[in-house]
This record gives C-alpha cells, sequence and structure tokens, in this order.
C-alpha cells in the first residue's frame, strides 16, 4: 500500500474506534487514535496475515500488550476483513464477542488475550522464543502503552528477550505521554525509555509515529536486526485524529456523548473525503 492508502485506512480505522466505544458508552478511545497509523501499516503493509487462514501457523502474530485499546486492534481485524465491521458498534455489550479486552477464544485474528498491563510483551516474548526453537520464520509485533512500562513485569520481559536474542520480536512503545491519571513522568516517570531498553540489549528505533516512512522503515530495521529484539519508540499523539481528544488525558477512558460523537465522526470523515479526492 502506498502512504496514502495506509493513511485512508488509519482513519477508517478511527471511525471503527469512535464507533466502538459511543454505542457501549464505555472504552478508551485516546490511546486508541494514538496508534492507529501503526496499526494500519502493521496490517496493510508488513505483517503477513490473511483473512483467509487466520490461524496458518507460519503467520506473523501481533500482541497488543495494553489490551484496553482493543477498539484500535477491532478496527484493524475489520477492515482487513476478519472480524464484520458491522460487529464494531456492539463492543461492549453483554452478548457480544467483542469485550473491552481481546479474547483469543472469541475473536478471529487475536493471537493472545490481554488486559493485565505487562502481560502481552512477556506472552510475545514466549510466541518469539517458540519460533525460534520451532526454526519458524514468522516474526512477533506487540504494542505497549508508555503509562504500562511502569510495571515490573515489562522490564522482566525485556531482561528475557535480550537473554534469548528474540531477534524476530519487535515492540512499539506507544510514547503519547499521558495515561489515566495525566502525565507520565507525574504518576510514576519512566522515562528516559530509549536508554532503558538499550541498558537492558534491545535494538532501539525512536520515530513520528503518525510519520509512514519512519514507521515502515523501523520495521524493516528491525528485521534486518540480528541477535537482539527491537524497541520502536514511537510518539504519538493521544486521541489523534479528533481535535478536542488530541493531547487530553480526560479522553483514556470515557466515551462521547452523541455531540462529541456526531462531530468526531465528521471531522473523520472530512479527512477521509480530502485523503479520497472526493
Amino acid at each position: 500500500m502506498s502512504n496514502k492508502e495506509l493513511m485512508i485506512t488509519a482513519y477508517k480505522i478511527r471511525k471503527h474506534i469512535i464507533e466502538a466505544v459511543f454505542h457501549p458508552q464505555a472504552g478508551h478511545p485516546g490511546g486508541s487514535l494514538s496508534i492507529a497509523d501503526i496499526m494500519s501499516v502493521l496490517y496493510f503493509d508488513k505483517m503477513n496475515i490473511s483473512p483467509d487462514n487466520v490461524n496458518d501457523p507460519d503467520r506473523d502474530r501481533f500482541v497488543l500488550s495494553k489490551g484496553h485499546c482493543s477498539p484500535a486492534l477491532y478496527g484493524a481485524l475489520a477492515e482487513k476483513g476478519i472480524i464484520p465491521k458491522e460487529d464494531i458498534k456492539t463492543f461492549r455489550h453483554i452478548d457480544s464477542y467483542l469485550q473491552g479486552h481481546p479474547d483469543m477464544k472469541a475473536v478471529p485474528g487475536v493471537d493472545m488475550s490481554t488486559g493485565s498491563l505487562g502481560q502481552g510483551i512477556s506472552a510475545a516474548c514466549g510466541m518469539a522464543l517458540a519460533g525460534k526453537l520451532d526454526k519458524k520464520d514468522y516474526r512477533v509485533y506487540s504494542v505497549l502503552g508508555d503509562g504500562e512500562t511502569e510495571e515490573g513485569q515489562v522490564w522482566e520481559a525485556a531482561m528475557f528477550a535480550a537473554h534469548y536474542n528474540l531477534d524476530n520480536l519487535t515492540i512499539f512503545v506507544d510514547f503519547n505521554g499521558l495515561q489515566i491519571d495525566g502525565d507520565i513522568t507525574k504518576v510514576m516517570n519512566p522515562t528516559p525509555l530509549d536508554e532503558k531498553f538499550l541498558a537492558f540489549g534491545w535494538n532501539v528505533i525512536t520515530i513520528d509515529a503518525h510519520d509512514y516512512d519512519q514507521i515502515k522503515d523501523a520495521i524493516e530495521k528491525a528485521k534486518a536486526t540480528k541477535g537482539k529484539p527491537t524497541a520502536i519508540i514511537a510518539k504519538s499523539i493521544k486521541g489523534k485524529g479528533v481535535s478536542f481528544m488530541e493531547n487530553n488525558p480526560s479522553w483514556h477512558g470515557v466515551a462521547p456523548n452523541e455531540e462529541e460523537y456526531k462531530q468526531a465522526m465528521a471531522e473523520l470523515d472530512a479527512k477521509l473525503t480530502e485523503l479520497e479526492g472526493k
């Protein structure tokens, strides 16, 4: 896909995110919107996955370690044709398979059930090690929140990945600088993240999370790196794409009301119209 096509897909994913959290009046829009561009590149340009065989043993794996941002994952799966787009509106409803956190037993295309922060990257490490032991060529990708790196388990996993030379593992840290209680440096400062991952023996790349060339280049550099895992520190804007949600921590886990929903969808539709040249 061209960068323009990837951006169009990302904005469609953003519409799914707003749709998802509006209907149950629950969910996490801010951190879902900030990773839409990364999800677009992974699912539509880089990852070896097919809607025709989501359980292919040779497929690439993806683990959403910050599982509360499942609307972004569901949006990508819907655009990929793995789940029906109309099911997005059932998000978090009591009888829906699309719950607030990804469920690998219920949702096609979900490789790991996540929710408790810090556990997703650990599972991704296990998948990557299994690939090494089985002499498979698949790669494992995971997206973490920057606030999630305050969890000690993240650093146990980081130590594990470097010790076992998991060069088939690439993680993105969604570095938007905000968590539910505000500025991450004021809650429990985990920075400097780049220096910490370097100290743990990782290959580290810092990028703009909304620049498609930088995202693609970082993934290719990760593939070319041998003997160590790669951490991509992706500097992002929380709430990206919806003006009143951008850089506003109050939208971490709050759903828009009807007026806000209409404004958000109008902004996203306007951007899509611009991109599609209509």
